[in-house]
Formats: C-alpha cells, sequence, structure tokens
C-alpha cells in the first residue's frame, strides 16, 4: 500500500533517495482544511500524531512502505497544527519532533549574498548552529552541495541512517538545509551524500565545522558558539598601532604540539590552558611581540604540520575546545603579545572525509590535475575562479579574526598560488585567458583577501610567504599590489645562512651574500625570517650549521642573530632558535629545554631577550625597517676582515652605528665615520661574557674624533670583538655634557 503517494516516489523517500523530502514529507494541505502528514521512521512498528502542548493523540499514521513510511490524515489545517509523533520500536516508544514540520530557517537575504558568492559572514547560517523555532531547540544544518542528488545529515542520533534526515535543498544557490529538533551542543555528525548518479559517497565532515573530533576520528561536533566573554576589549581597541611599519615587530613561530611536552603523562602535548601559562608568560619574558602558530586549524594527519587542512573552522581538537583555544588568544591579549595564524588557503588535503569531490563532482578542486593538483605535496588546489570557493575562502580569514581575535594571518605557499606553472614541466599546466603563467583567479583572490582584512579586520595584518620576485606583494591593491601588509624575505634568509654556513676563512669570498639584500630591501615591507622549513628536512639547526669548534659556533650564531635584529626589517623566529636547539626539529618530540641547563645555551636566550628589549626601546631600529631613508652603508667593503658597518636611523632622528664582523679574530683600532659628535657608548655587543662569548667589550664612553671617516664629519676608534653584533648609540647630551671629552681636554 502506497497511500496517496504513488509506488515510486514512495520508494524513493523509504529508501533516501527523493531529491526534494519536503515535497512529500511533514504536513501538507490536501484540501476541505484536512492535512496529510508523512514521516519515514526506520524499524517502527506504530506511529501516532499528538498534540504538541496536551500530549493527545491525533490520529495513527499508517505504514505506506515497508521500509518504514508511514503517512495519516488529520481535520486540523496545517496553520493550527502543532504536533509531535510518538513512535513505537519493538518495547520502546518515544515522543519526538517531526522535522519536517518546520520552514526554512535560511532567509532570503542570506540565500541572496550566497547565490552570488558575496556572503561575508557566511558562517553564521553555514554549518551547525543552535537554534530555537516555536519553543523547540534543535540544530539547523546547512551545506553546500549544489550537484547533489540529496544530502543527508547523520549521526549516532539516528544510527547513521542516511533515509532518517534528507535535506532541503535550496535549488538556486545549491545549499541544502534541514533543522532537526532535540539536537544540542556536542552532538556528532557528518553529511551523507548521493551524487547526481545516485552512488552514496564517503561520508563527510563539515566544511563549516567549528568543532571536529579528535584524530583520526573525522566527525564534526556541534558546537555552541557567541558565549565566550572576552577581556581584551582594549587589545583590540589599540591593536593596529602594533601592527605598523614603524612599530617594532618580533615574531616568535610555534608548533604547539612540540613546543613541550609532558614526558610523565605518556610524552602528550599541552593543552591550550596549559599553553596559556606556560608560553604566553615564555614569550613576554623574551619580549617578542607576536606568536605566530602554524596551523591550528583542524588536519586529519599530524605529519603534515597542519598545513593540510580540513577543518578550516576549526581550531584543533587536539589541545582542547574552541573557547579554551580563545581563552589562549585573550590571555596573549593580556599579556600584549598578539597572535598569528598560519593560513593555508593554497590547497587541501584528498582525504576521502573532506572537500575532495564533495558532491560527487570537482566542487573546490579544479576538474583538470593540470590546475586542480600540487605536484609536489599530492594535494588539490582550490578553484579561486568559482564565486562561492573564493567566497568560502573570505569568510574563513574573516571567521578567524573576528571570531577569535587573531591579529594577523600569514599566507601559506603564496608563490604556489600565483603561478600556473609552479613546480609544473611543460606540458602539464594550462596556460591562463592571455596565455600566460599568472594564474588570475588567485590573484583577485588575494587581493580581495587583503582589502577585506583591511577593511573589517580591526587592525588585523596579513604576511605573504612568497619565495619569488612578485612586484608588489606588499603594496596596496589600488597601486596595482597585492595588498599584503609584509612579504617575508626569503632572499635574505637564504642568502645570509649560506654565509654563515662558510668557514671564516672563506667568507671573504662570499661577502656579497651579505650585501646584496641591501639592492631590494625596501621594494617591499619585509619580515626576515628564520622559520620552521629551516630546521627540518636535513638541514640541521641554527646551530648546526654554523662551522668551526664549540665557541665558534655558538658566537657565530649570536653573531648572526644580532645582524638580523638590527637589518632592516621585522624579526620572525623558529621555536628553538632562541637557545641554540643542537638538532633538527621533530615535529612529535618536545624543544631540548634541558639544554638551557648549559650556559651556552642558556646565554643565547638571554642574548635573545636583550635583542627584542634593543629593538623595541630604540626607534632607530623599527621606525624605518621598511624606509630606505633608515639605512645607510658605513662600510661594505672589508672583504679581507669580513667586517660590516652601517647606521640605522629612526624617524625622530636617533641614529645607531651596527658592526657585525664575522671571524673569530679582535680587531684593535678599527675607526668607522659617525654622524654626530660627542660620546658614544656600547647598547649591543654579542660577546658579552653572560652570553657565553669571550667578554671582549667597549668599555665607558667613547668619545669621536673630529676625523672625517666614511663620508661622515667624525669618526670613533673600536674594538671590535670576534664573530660578534656590537653597537653604538650616542651618549644623551645630559650625560655627555657632564664629562669633558678626552679630545677637548687635550
Amino acid at each position: 500500500m502506497m497511500g496517496s503517494l504513488d509506488s515510486k516516489t514512495a520508494t524513493a523517500l523509504a529508501s533516501g533517495s527523493h531529491g526534494d523530502p519536503f515535497a512529500f514529507l511533514g504536513p501538507h494541505e490536501i484540501g476541505d482544511g484536512h492535512v496529510i502528514i508523512r514521516t519515514f521512521q526506520a524499524d517502527a512498528s506504530e506511529v501516532m500524531v499528538v498534540d504538541s502542548d496536551t500530549g493527545k493523540d491525533l490520529a495513527p499514521l499508517h505504514r505506506i512502505h515497508p521500509n518504514g513510511l508511514f503517512e495519516g490524515e488529520l481535520s486540523d489545517s496545517k496553520e493550527d497544527l502543532s504536533y509531535r509523533l510518538r513512535v513505537t520500536f519493538g518495547k520502546d516508544t518515544v515522543v519526538i519532533e517531526d522535522p519536517y514540520r518546520f520552514g526554512s530557517l535560511l532567509g532570503e537575504l542570506d540565500s541572496h549574498l550566497i547565490g552570488e558568492g558575496n556572503h561575508l559572514e557566511a558562517y553564521k547560517v553555514m554549518g551547525a548552529h543552535l537554534h530555537k523555532v516555536d519553543g523547540v531547540s534543535g540544530v539547523c544544518f546547512a551545506v553546500w552541495a549544489p550537484n547533489a542528488r540529496r544530502v543527508s545529515i547523520v549521526g549516532p542520533f539516528n544510527q547513521w541512517d542516511g533515509r532518517c534526515h534528507a535535506m532541503r535543498k535550496h535549488h538556486g544557490i545549491g545549499v541544502w538545509e534541514l533543522f532537526v529538533p532535540g539536537l544540542g551542543e556536542g552532538e556528532i555528525y557528518k553529511y551523507e551524500i548521493k551524487d547526481r548518479f545516485g552512488n552514496i559517497l564517503p561520508l563527510k565532515s563539515d566544511p563549516y565545522a567549528f568543532r571536529c573530533e579528535h584524530p583520526p576520528a573525522t566527525a564534526s561536533i556541534v558546537e555552541k558558539t557567541g558565549t565566550y566573554k572576552w577581556a581584551d576589549k582594549a587589545w583590540m581597541k589599540s591593536r593596529q598601532a602594533t601592527t605598523l611599519v614603524d612599530q617594532p615587530i618580533s615574531i616568535y613561530e610555534v608548533h604547539l604540539g612540540s613546543w613541550r611536552r609532558v614526558p610523565d603523562e605518556d610524552n602528550r602535548s599541552l593543552t591550550y590552558k596549559e599553553l596559556s601559562d606556560q608560553l604566553v608568560s615564555y614569550v613576554k619574558d623574551l619580549g617578542f611581540t607576536h606568536i605566530e602558530l602554524l596551523p591550528i586549524t583542524e588536519h586529519p594527519f599530524d605529519g603534515s604540520w597542519g598545513y593540510q587542512p580540513i577543518g578550516l573552522f576549526a581550531p584543533t581538537s587536539r589541545f582542547g575546545t574552541p573557547d579554551e583555544f580563545r581563552y589562549f588568544v585573550d590571555r596573549c591579549h593580556k599579556e600584549g603579545i598578539g597572535v598569528i595564524l598560519d593560513w593555508v588557503p593554497g590547497h587541501f588535503p584528498t582525504d576521502t572525509h573532506g572537500l575532495e569531490y564533495f558532491d560527487g563532482t570537482h566542487l573546490y578542486e579544479h576538474a583538470d590535475p593540470r590546475q586542480g593538483r600540487h605536484m609536489d605535496w599530492g594535494t588539490l588546489i582550490y578553484n579561486f575562479d568559482r564565486k562561492e570557493v573564493a567566497n568560502f575562502l573570505l569568510v574563513n580569514a574573516l571567521f578567524w579574526i573576528n571570531e577569535y581575535h587573531l591579529d594577523g594571518l600569514r599566507v601559506d605557499a603564496v608563490a604556489s598560488m600565483l603561478y600556473l606553472d609552479y613546480s609544473r614541466k611543460e606540458g602539464e599546466w594550462i596556460p591562463n585567458e592571455h596565455g600566460g603563467r599568472e594564474n588570475l583567479g588567485a590573484i583577485a583572490f588575494l587581493r580581495r583577501l587583503n582589502e577585506l582584512v583591511y577593511e573589517r579586520g580591526q587592525g588585523a595584518f596579513t604576511l605573504a610567504e612568497e619565495s619569488t620576485a612578485w612586484p608588489m606583494v606588499s603594496r596596496p591593491t589600488y597601486l596595482g599590489g597585492l595588498g599584503f601588509g609584509y612579504k617575508w624575505n626569503m632572499g635574505w634568509m637564504h642568502d645570509t645562512l649560506l654565509y654563515m654556513s662558510k668557514d671564516p676563512v672563506h667568507r671573504r669570498y662570499h661577502h656579497n651574500d651579505m650585501t646584496f639584500g641591501m639592492l631590494y630591501a625596501y621594494s617591499e615591507n619585509y619580515v626576515l625570517p628564520l622559520s620552521h622549513d629551516e630546521v627540518v628536512h636535513g638541514k640541521g639547526s641554527l646551530l648546526g650549521r654554523m662551522p668551526g669548534d664549540t665557541w665558534q659556533r655558538f658566537a657565530g650564531l649570536r653573531a648572526y642573530f644580532g645582524f638580523m635584529w638590527v637589518y632592516p626589517g621585522k624579526k620572525l623566529l623558529f621555536m628553538g632558535g632562541e637557545f641554540g636547539q643542537e638538532r633538527e626539529w621533530a615535529y612529535a618530540e618536545s624543544l631540548d629545554w634541558h639544554l638551557l641547563e648549559n650556559p651556552l645555551h642558556k646565554g643565547m636566550q638571554t642574548l635573545i631577550a636583550d635583542l627584542n628589549k634593543v629593538y623595541r626601546e630604540h626607534p632607530s631600529l623599527p621606525q624605518q625597517d621598511c624606509e630606505p631613508e633608515g639605512f645607510r652603508w658605513v662600510e661594505n667593503h672589508d672583504v679581507d676582515q669580513s667586517v660590516f658597518a652601517y647606521l640605522r636611523y629612526g624617524k625622530d632622528g636617533s641614529v645607531m652605528l651596527v658592526i657585525n664582523s664575522f671571524t673569530p679574530v679582535v680587531r684593535q683600532g678599527y675607526r668607522l665615520g659617525v654622524p654626530v659628535p660627542g660620546a658614544w657608548v656600547e647598547c649591543v655587543n654579542t660577546d658579552k661574557s653572560e652570553y657565553g662569548g669571550s667578554g671582549v667589550m667597549n668599555e665607558g664612553d667613547l668619545w669621536t674624533e673630529d676625523l672625517a671617516w666614511h663620508d661622515q664629519p667624525y669618526s670613533l676608534n673600536i674594538t671590535i670583538p670576534p664573530l660578534a653584533t656590537v653597537t653604538f648609540v650616542p651618549k644623551p647630551a645630559s650625560a655627555s655634557d657632564a664629562k669633558e671629552s678626552p679630545n677637548e681636554a687635550e
């Protein structure tokens, strides 16, 4: 018996194959003020319609399909009807709400914006959201799958049976939606999708899930949002001032899973709560201005370090809940530390529960592997030309900034996005419409991303990991740039590390590696990166790259850090470098904290704290990091002695003399020109004994001589320590006047 339905429709509803279940399930008027109600209840023996308020029986529903499709007629009008279903399964009877009696919760404006690919707060309607409809609590689910024949919500609540909660399709925009009454926070779910041919795909996680199961489990979790009480109002109000190009920006890059572990508890990682105490206080003590997190968006494989994410809207559950991550950010802000997220819009993994072939078509990725597959990583490339895909990523960027108060996004692998032929041989890529190799869709996406972050991000900023000579990466879009706030200076990193790896006796032949960077230093707003990529894959640690005996290796690294901190550009250092980790970074192991028992490692850590302090307190360093007026060579031709000297200037007229010496020889009586007469004092000396150095110092005041040198009107006679960076600043006039110059006394 099929009741009022033809057998084909009834079978489709009972088998979960019908693409429009709301056309038949739930209440429907049939004329004369009567209503027919249909429901699918697998394995039910009886179904009764009862009044929602009184519990009174209204009408029985009769089985019209052996798989569990029931139907019955009531004399009430649909508008006046408020009912529940009393369902008997064997010996058990339950009273439930019928999800098919509720209307759509997707508003007209939301639908319009989603349809045009311009809903910048789509996360507020897509995914899973707790709702109360007509006094009934439940969860509203929405997912984009335009080419699917049917989409269902499955989970423990329906025994993962895709026939039970088939969703409503909004045909104009390809979004499927369903309000499921009775579900609440913490519910586990996935989407069961039938492709256009009727094949059931592997269960899919929610692209907009706000919380995910701990890997290797892959389900999404209903998460209550908007209830965290932030305590960082003052920080948020003033944070834009901390990211300007004339401010000190010193970034500590961290992989949360391996920064510190708990050996006594099966070597587990720290939680967000524990990191809020231990990591935040550590970074504050060292004087860094920002923490940059390797990707914490949910990802299935630990070995990807987070760079192959699937749950783009969920902080990884490895370390705690979403609100516990919010607490971590809140604590950072309380201590005056910004938080940058390493964000990955360039590609995604091929795990079957993710975005790959999401609705049975190449929805998020290009269909042609010459456009849609990364040759190096075996991952898939987003189709930036598709408005819905670009909007999905733009929404995600704004989500992290506005909902988690993150202060910046470091965009990963920008070069791989910009070039269609990135890491591809001839014949393995498709030119753009003009015959070129530029990815026009990705370029438009990146420009729009940066415009939105600076327009809507409440003072947040962006950084690009871009390894080529693409022009104007950190220049405004209205000038033709990509619009990033900063660009990683990969050339500086490569050249200077190559130089430092040479034996000091051979450095004279590589002098240009240290000077070449000034030819392009102001073409972008640069960050100087010594990142995680420089201490993996057989490259060794930073300390391990330094040649010579133990003393020379530590002295060389101290000199290099000193060089980095006083060179034009913002600073970034990966964890472990600050105390001279001996071995390569390993993502599954803790940093070697025991090394701090060694005075050389402890001295390195002390140096980093002092360098950050000097960088913050001396305007001559940060104020013109990105302006050519902030730098002038004094000596860049002393090839034989491997000595470099230059002046750093602040906008306020402050000045600092910098000397880098990269041979293990003390240079006595080294004359350098300076622009300001009077007493100068040593400010930074990486050879200090407290850092583990030999203690060659320039004690007390150094007085200028009226001897022009290096195109400067005055000069200083300096002792340069071995393998060291040393800096000098003019002594304040009041202090200098109090003591007569020895030159004047003569």
